[in-house]
């Protein structure tokens, strides 16, 4: 008997197709943190050796989960050291007790006493447990081991946005390579209308300082990058982004992914939910489970080209390719339409119009011939692929 078709993903009942499904969604982030506990909980059963400074809430906290996104483009043409923030409905670093290193401009004793300040709000600035400027930086993290513990001690990094470009080549590839990079945030007061109506920043009153935000206004501002969920880029079609861990609930879990897909969609993939092709949901170590599937492999109408002309251009791009080998032998091999045999032509010597006119009518017909039993080989593959993932999914 034939396995019953399901799909891998459903439909949203009403509106525009390019959008998520609430339920699909909270579906794969049940199952998946449903997957990673029982997979923590085989693992630690099977282990001859128990850390006893590990419990099992501490455990889960590590197995991050990840929005993967797939699109029909490359998102960008060139790596961004610079990542981008989506805010979130439930942090990742809610935890009273994750540390925050900050970057600052020079001199550092400007946001050392802003933080200081009695409205400064006490729980962020408990949080905050170092202050640094750029040049205590050059000065003291010289070494490779000095900066590898500076990554060790603390958690999150945030960067005044004024130097965040100048850190890749002084913190180094210990940084960079880490999922610790340095979040850019602002720490500039907001700009004011002056006389003329233009919206301006507010110069410092010395010229050795620099203008920085109020207390409140600088907490607010870090608070809000610290709950922001990071989007590194590079030129590729795809990017996964962290969505949260295995200790947060389903509905967490829905709630940020739909934030995420949302910001990614409005403002870093080009052409929106029309370049999208897939979204999955995934642990570390498990497979991905779809949360949404394109119909089409496609972003523009043109893109697409009807069965003889894509005839023609693969028959074109294959007679190319005979043509460029033949040139390299030291024989060159032509058929005689009449007879229908091949003889070998000495090197040197040309063949008339004639026969080469029957030669490209004989490459064109096998070439075509070539191309439609491929077709019909392809799809014959994948109507069996189907067939077999349907089955999987039955058995499941």
């Amino acid at each position: 008997m034939a396995p019953e078709s399901k799909a891998l993903t459903t439909r949203v009942a009403s509106g525009s197709p390019y959008q998520l499904d609430q339920s699909q969604t909270l579906k794969a982030s049940s199952a998946l943190l449903k997957h990673i506990s029982s997979e923590s909980n085989r693992k630690a059963a099977v282990s001859s050796t128990t850390n006893l400074l590990n419990t099992s809430s501490d455990i889960l906290d590590v197995e991050p989960v990840w929005l993967s996104l797939t699109t029909k483009k490359h998102i960008v043409d060139r790596h961004r050291l610079k990542p981008g923030k989506i805010p979130l409905p439930h942090s990742l670093n809610q935890s009273p007790t994750t540390t925050i290193c900050l970057i600052s401009c020079d001199p550092q004793r400007q946001v050392k006493d802003t933080i200081a300040h009695p409205s400064f709000p006490t729980a962020l600035s408990s949080r905050i447990t170092k202050v640094i400027g750029l040049s205590k930086i050059k000065a003291r993290y010289k070494s490779f081991e000095s900066r590898r513990q500076l990554l060790i001690d603390h958690d999150v990094f945030l960067a005044d946005a004024r130097v965040i470009t100048m850190l890749p080549k002084i913190l180094g590839k210990i940084f960079y390579q880490s999922p610790k990079k340095p979040i850019p945030v602002s720490l500039e007061p907001y700009k004011q209308t002056n006389a003329s109506g233009k919206r301006v920043t507010p110069k410092a009153a010395d010229e050795n300082t620099k203008t920085l935000a109020p207390p409140l206004q600088m907490a607010k501002e870090i608070e809000k990058t610290v709950n922001c969920a990071l989007v590194h880029l590079s030129p590729s079609n795809n990017t996964s982004v962290r969505v949260g861990y295995s200790s947060f609930t389903a509905q967490q879990i829905a709630d940020n992914v739909e934030a995420v897909v949302a910001g990614l969609a409005g403002k870093y993939i080009p052409q929106g939910w029309r370049n999208i092709r897939a979204i999955h949901v995934k642990g570390p170590n498990t497979m991905a489970l779809p949360i949404w599937l394109a119909d089409e492999l496609w972003v523009d109408e043109a893109d697409v080209l009807e069965k003889e002309e894509e005839l023609a251009k693969q028959s074109k791009i294959m007679a190319n390719q005979v043509n460029r080998k033949r040139k390299e032998r030291p024989l060159d091999r032509e058929a005689d339409g009449d007879a229908g045999v091949v003889t070998n032509r000495a090197k040197g010597e040309e063949a008339t119009d004639g026969e080469k006119k029957k030669r490209r009518r004989v490459e064109e017909t096998d070439l075509s011939t070539e191309i439609r039993e491929r077709r019909e080989k392809l799809r014959e593959q994948k109507k069996m692929e189907k067939a077999n993932m349907h089955g999987l999914e039955k058995a499941t």
